[in-house]
């Protein structure tokens, strides 16, 4: 089973449109959108159109969740602003979408974790700038999770941690948005990837084996940065860069 990860799409279809590009190209048996995937100051409009069309799997995130039920997650102002564009069709469908998708018994898809769509998994950052959690305290967290494979999003960065009882725990990174900030417990945790580019995974499962490409794909990022900038979101037009802080 080759399956194709992407999240964090963020409305940025310009970006999803390279990577849906890369991954046929490469080839795969399975598409799988794990979250956060219309929320943004981009085209959530066009975004929703290029997702509706695809044949994939969808799973919410907690921007998602934020779109349709904002009581339960506050939208901040993208968030709003990708609401103020949306018809309610679209909300409609976008609601319909699992915190988890199972595939098989190997993979189990999700946007932050298994009981929560707004958890950071793989990372902590006390000082501001993520690290790795400790193994025991994601394997914790995964609760009764068992699958061989995890596939996350959430914190738009790539990484594939390895669990000490083997479980294999993949970040596919972001599509849209490759840096950001925001509060967490006290402080400001700077996220960011260092470069603009579209990021997704592909993963292989056999029964022997597990393999996982963290792929990068480059796309017309400035058009989308002054897109933000254009529609008022200036953090975003910088974070489009990949760069979070100077």
């Amino acid at each position: 089973m080759r399956i194709a990860a992407i999240s964090d799409i963020h409305g940025n279809a310009l970006a999803l449109e390279a990577v849906l590009a890369d991954a046929r190209a490469r080839g795969y048996d399975l598409l799988v959108q794990i979250g956060d995937a219309l929320s943004g100051p981009l085209w959530p409009r066009e975004t929703a159109d290029i997702l509706r069309g695809l044949d994939a799997v969808h799973v919410r995130g907690n921007h998602d969740v934020s779109l349709y039920a904002p009581e339960v997650y506050a939208p901040g102002r993208a968030d709003r602003y990708a609401r103020s564009v949306l018809d309610a069709d679209t909300l409609d469908w976008v609601r319909g979408w699992p915190r988890t998708h199972a595939i098989g018994e190997d993979v189990l898809c999700f946007h932050g974790a298994p009981h929560h769509e707004d958890f950071y998994l793989l990372e902590e950052a006390p000082d501001g700038d993520p690290r790795i959690r400790p193994p025991a305290d994601i394997a914790h967290d995964l609760g009764e999770a068992r699958a061989r494979v995890m596939v996350c999003g959430h914190s738009h960065t790539q990484r594939v941690v390895a669990l000490p009882d083997g479980r294999i725990v993949v970040n596919d990174g972001s599509v849209g948005l490759p840096a950001y900030s925001e509060p967490l417990r006290g402080t400001t945790v700077f996220v960011q990837a260092g470069s603009p580019h579209a990021r997704y995974a592909m993963i292989e499962v056999t029964p022997s084996a597990v393999s996982v490409s963290l792929v990068m794909v480059g796309y017309d990022w400035r058009a989308a940065s002054a897109r933000a900038a254009e529609l008022g979101f200036p953090l975003w037009a910088g974070w489009l860069a990949g760069f979070s802080r100077g």
